[in-house]
């Protein structure tokens, strides 16, 4: 995906983005340091890093950090709360306008954003930065199966104000997502074979939460307010009136990580 439409509404919420995104896993933090054998004093270039939620993990570690992010709000809120991480800089602009410097990273990583980069661009500009070795590491969250009662029950809304987006129990199953994602790093031709490993957790949401979350989402952001409004309207009454007010959203966040091939 490489639209810049949709990329631009981040703008737009980021505060929102901020409050409400959640993080990722520690477990996946220590095992892609592990993994890549950065050293302590390592450089790490961040693709699309948001409003934080990968970047604090690693700037807490001492490592230095080039983070960019096409948002300006977005970037400003990271840069704010790593004023107290001399080693990290963060930059509002596109990995894809950036003027890298060959060979100058230990480790590139990109949090839930590396699909809005042209493939064509996203690979071979990380692997001209990384040094010999060096490795890309790339992870999402996704929406793990079996589908659980609420999700299940939510799909009615959704077909019923926006029938144009399908229903996600007949799109591709999360495993063929990981192969496809797997495929594309092989076909690039830059990298080792990734490593693939999962994470999954769970995070409690009330109603007035869970709207906010759906809100930083770039689908339901495109949504003409109107809508957007009845759609959050029949999301929360079902979640008050038949979930008492909450509910548990189970995350699955999934890592790739690859050696730069020399």
């Amino acid at each position: 995906m490489s639209d810049r439409t949709p990329r631009k509404i981040f703008d737009q919420i980021a505060k929102k983005y901020d409050e409400i995104r959640p993080g990722y896993p520690e477990e996946l933090i220590e095992d892609i340091i592990s993994i890549s054998g950065i050293p302590d004093e390592g450089r790490i270039l961040e693709i699309g890093c948001g409003t934080g939620q990968a970047t604090i993990p690693f700037a807490k570690r001492g490592y230095y950090m080039i983070c960019l992010d096409i948002s300006k709000d977005m970037a400003a809120l990271t840069a704010k709360k790593c004023q107290k991480y001399p080693r990290v800089r963060v930059y509002p602009i596109s990995f894809e306008e950036w003027e890298p410097e060959a060979n100058s990273f230990d480790l590139v990583i990109s949090a839930t954003a590396f699909h809005w980069i042209p493939k064509e661009i996203a690979y071979p500009k990380a692997a001209l930065v990384l040094k010999d070795s060096g490795y890309l590491a790339v992870f999402w969250n996704f929406h793990p199966t079996p589908y659980t009662d609420f999700f299940k029950a939510v799909q009615k809304v959704y077909q019923r104000v926006v029938l144009e987006w399908g229903d996600p129990e007949k799109e591709r199953s999360i495993e063929d997502k990981i192969r496809a994602i797997e495929n594309e790093i092989n076909r690039s031709g830059l990298f080792e074979r990734p490593i693939v490993k999962q994470y999954s957790w769970a995070r409690e949401y009330t109603a007035d939460q869970y709207i906010k979350l759906l809100n930083t989402y770039s689908d339901h952001q495109s949504l003409e307010p109107k809508r957007r409004k009845e759609l959050f309207d029949a999301v929360k009454a079902l979640i008050e009136e038949k979930y008492e007010g909450k509910i548990i959203r189970p995350h699955l966040t999934v890592l790739f990580i690859a050696k730069k091939l020399c």
